[in-house]
């Protein structure tokens, strides 16, 4: 049977646990830089190293940006907490402990609304409808150091640790295991990493392992409410590498179910070249960990006044955004998707908007000609050469019928290189639409003089050659021509 049709008879089920890097200056426990890359071992100290007599002290930002991102993200915050030691052996993780939260953790019993949908073989998401996924969890804990190596397993091998990330201040958000394609699984990460974003609370890189995935996935027959044995895929560190990685891990699971194999409880890996899972080692229970309460940190005591004072202070969040942008600009909820994923894009949008008056121009811009000369120049939105209130001059000028829209690629492109305005741009260039009808006319005899044979197969009815006659007088004007009035004079000239 071809895989297609094994998957077909299995449910995957998943779970997602990911790792979000809180934006302080400091690390969790101490006054050591979160500055991601500093020379190895750098920002490190007694506590992040986990010395004898060294007591750790909780950072308050970490813990207001925590406590954010769980009110954002539908948890319900206990206003008492308890930090508890993670007990594992691990090179990189020097104190042979792991402060974590455990069984009182910060944040529980979340959930948000996503749009998810299904992916079609040409790559198309359809079927695009709303969908509750529950979290079970938001914790604090600090993460581990990092090791690197050097060389082939086989060969003579180096391996190195860094320890600046030891100790970084980490909100650990874990859902339910309510996903049910590889598909839904990536649209609530991007929709959870947009939420962290807009809330200022991570900066969601995950190249420099700002933002981590861990995934549990498993498998069972269609229409049964048994869950499988499921297996995990550790530090995936791309949105579209958790979903490769689930749909081989899915599709392996499912053969070897359907060939009466058994699934073993593990922990696997990914591997982006060969584009497959494999296994790294058996997986841990929680009693694995040996977990207990830390003793050298208080049980965390949040009021209740501060932590309503938390809830109300939550900015504009990226899903109602997007409603809005389709409500209040009447864009479509592609463009609306677009221009909110990103905060200071969908500001810059706004902005341009109100000094347009055109807001459905205003995202043609942002989400063409502008982005595509930010990726080109590999600029981010903040360092754009164009501001978003001359991108909206610009715009009225098309508007208004000086420039025509064509002009205004021309004059944008130059408004990037340069960094100036439209009004200077178009002078210095002469870029002036002519809207003069005298001037014109002249032009349009002119061609017809040059274009006798057109001029009588048009007249005799070939009436496609219209377009041949504009073209003509745009490469008089050099393209300066206003198509408004150039369009009522020739169709009135050709006929005379």
């Amino acid at each position: 049977m071809r895989a297609e049709g094994i998957v077909m008879e299995f449910e995957p089920v998943i779970g997602l646990e990911v790792h979000a890097q809180l934006l302080t200056n400091s690390k969790l426990f101490c006054g050591c830089s979160t500055r991601f890359g500093a020379p190895p071992n750098s920002n490190t100290c007694p506590v992040c190293l986990g010395l004898p007599g060294a007591l750790p002290a909780l950072n308050r930002k970490a813990v207001t940006l925590a406590v954010r991102s769980a009110l954002a993200l539908g948890c319900a915050v206990n206003p008492t907490s308890i930090f508890a030691r993670k007990n594992y052996f691990y090179p990189d993780l020097p104190k042979g402990y792991q402060i974590s939260q455990y069984d009182r953790p910060l944040g529980q019993h979340g959930r948000v609304e996503v749009c998810s949908g299904e992916r079609t073989a040409a790559g198309q998401i359809v079927n695009r409808r709303k969908k509750i996924f529950r979290i079970t969890r938001l914790h604090m804990e600090e993460d581990a150091g990092k090791s690197l190596h050097e060389g082939l397993p086989d060969s003579d091998r180096k391996s190195y640790v860094d320890l600046n990330r030891s100790g970084v201040p980490l909100a650990e958000i874990v859902s339910e295991p309510d996903f049910r394609s590889s598909q839904e699984a990536y649209d609530y990460l991007t929709h959870l990493r947009k939420t962290l974003l807009y809330l200022g609370v991570c900066d969601g890189n995950m190249e420099e392992g700002s933002l981590r995935c861990d995934a549990n996935v498993s498998v069972r027959p269609k229409g049964s409410d048994a869950f499988g044995t499921k297996v995990e895929i550790k530090n995936l560190n791309s949105f579209r590498f958790v979903q490769r990685a689930l749909d081989y891990e899915i599709e392996r699971q499912a053969r070897v179910l359907a060939e009466g194999g058994r699934i073993y409880q593990e922990t696997r890996l990914w591997d982006e070249v060969k584009e497959s899972t494999f296994p790294m080692r058996s997986k841990e229970e929680a009693h694995d960990y040996r977990y207990f309460p830390e003793p050298d940190l208080l049980p965390l005591k949040l009021q209740p006044a501060w932590i309503e004072e938390m809830e109300r202070t939550l900015p504009e969040l990226p899903h109602a955004r997007e409603e809005r942008f389709v409500t209040e600009y009447d864009l479509s909820h592609e463009d609306a998707m677009l221009l909110t994923s990103i905060p200071a894009v969908a500001d810059y949008f706004e902005e341009c908007a109100r000094n347009s008056g055109n807001p459905r121009a205003a995202a043609n811009w942002a989400v063409g000609d502008l982005t595509y000369a930010l990726k080109a120049s590999g600029k981010e939105i903040e360092e754009s050469p164009v501001s978003a209130r001359e991108l909206g001059v610009l715009i009225r000028t098309i508007d208004s019928g000086e420039i025509s829209g064509k002009i205004a690629k021309t004059v944008f492109e130059e408004m990037f290189r340069s960094g100036e305005g439209s009004a200077p741009v178009i002078r210095r260039l002469g870029l002036v639409q002519i809207s003069d009808e005298p001037a014109l006319l002249g032009v349009i005899e002119k061609v017809k003089a040059a274009n006798p044979r057109q001029l009588a197969d048009y007249r005799s009815g070939k009436d496609k050659l219209f377009g041949y006659f504009v073209g003509q007088v745009m490469k008089e004007t050099q393209g300066q021509a206003n198509p408004k009035v150039l369009n009522e004079l020739l169709q009135k000239a050709l006929r005379e």
